[in-house]
């Protein structure tokens, strides 16, 4: 059961795109459910791979103006799933997308990765503190899938949140193994999908028994491919699935999954704010 209105939760991520593909309908079920819904990025993805080959000259390696182009792009996202407000970490532009560990762009003076992480935590705790949220939300230590952006994220958040006077729980969000292969095993039943399906166990998931909290998300699916079609640079989607650049087909499914990482666990399977005391 989803709290009234008036509670507060707060979404830390990566780049833009993360917030809808990990979080899009939980974000919007809270959201309309009345909550105060903020999303904090970290950077702007500029290292991004591009889809649409009209798109092509904005990467990196030739005009260099992606990350202002996905800035449009989240903000379309965000208009679709109806967060409060978004904030950029240290003010847009401030910290780069930081590629894959070895490459060059993870040396870059903005990356993420360069930066200091006692300043990151700073501005992110300045944050919290100004918006005061009860929940916080962001990747487990593996940063889901290994980047280093979103390993770095998580850092952040976990210190920033274990010094703000007003957070009482902590989540990371994962995939469900369970829920990833059911969706996997629907999706080859699909005919005339543009996307690899892959085999069982070739995307990144966590394993069921360690999932504390699944979020409903049946009535937001349809908010969710929404906004993942705003991120159109980084996504393509053909329902009732997704890609990335890499073609490989993921499934959308009906709840969104969560890790208590920090806080009273009772009463949060299947809500971020229950059993907490308003």
């Amino acid at each position: 059961m989803i709290s009234p209105a008036g509670r507060r939760v707060l979404f830390v991520h990566a780049h833009p795109d993360d917030e809808t593909i990990t979080t899009g309908g939980t974000i919007a079920r809270y959201a309309a459910a009345g909550a105060h819904v903020t999303v904090v990025t970290c950077t702007l993805g500029e290292e991004g791979e591009i889809i649409p080959p009209a798109l092509e000259q904005l990467g990196a390696w030739a005009a260099d103006q992606l990350g202002g182009y996905r800035a449009g792009e989240l903000a379309a996202a965000g208009a679709a799933l109806g967060w409060t407000e978004h904030h950029y970490l240290g003010g847009i532009g401030r910290w780069r997308d930081s590629g894959m560990a070895g490459t060059p762009s993870a040396e870059h003076p903005r990356a993420l990765v360069k930066g200091s992480v006692e300043e990151q935590t700073g501005q992110l705790l300045a944050v919290l503190e100004e918006l005061r949220p009860e929940v916080v939300v962001t990747y487990d230590s593996f940063g889901g899938y290994g980047h280093p952006d979103h390993i770095r994220a998580h850092e952040i958040t976990m210190a920033a949140a274990a010094r703000a006077s007003s957070v009482r729980r902590v989540f990371h969000t994962v995939s469900s193994a369970g829920a990833t292969a059911r969706g996997l095993e629907a999706l080859r039943q699909v005919g005339g999908l543009p996307f690899r399906v892959p085999a069982d166990g070739e995307l990144p998931t966590v394993a069921d028994e360690h999932i504390t909290t699944a979020i409903d998300i049946t009535g937001q699916v349809r908010v969710k491919l929404a906004a993942l079609r705003a991120h159109a640079t980084q996504v393509s989607v053909h329902e009732p699935a997704f890609a990335l650049s890499n073609g490989i087909a993921q499934p959308v499914p009906a709840a969104e999954y969560f890790v208590l990482a920090d806080g009273p666990a009772a009463g949060a399977d299947d809500d971020l704010f229950g059993g907490l005391d308003p």
